[in-house]
């Protein structure tokens, strides 16, 4: 099964920014595979929002940055487990994940 983190972030946002300094090795320490999308970034946005708009059909309550946990995310097929949304210091940002993690098994 492949379980990643997708991380919908702005270029233009600070807090996505001071996220991204630890963010993606959290997440990789936890296991999980990281994919990082920027809204600006057209061709992974496009490929990617299928699963945002499972989520947040007219993105209203989107966190900046959002992050879903989800199971196979390059299928049709994909599963939102759950998300983790705005910045968090590293380790509150870890047992967010893991907590969703948690409640999966």
């Amino acid at each position: 099964m492949n379980r990643a983190v997708i991380k919908f972030s702005s270029e233009d946002c600070g807090i996505c920014h001071k996220m991204s300094f630890y963010d993606q090795k959290v997440v990789e320490e936890l296991g999980l595979q990281f994919i990082d999308v920027k809204m600006q970034d057209t061709a992974t946005y496009r490929k990617y929002r299928k699963i945002l708009l499972a989520q947040y059909p007219d993105k209203e309550g989107m966190g900046w940055p959002t992050y879903l946990i989800c199971d196979e995310p390059e299928s049709d097929e994909f599963k939102i487990l759950g998300e983790v949304k705005g910045g968090h210091p590293k380790g509150e940002f870890r047992s967010r994940l893991q907590k969703v993690l948690a409640s999966t098994n």
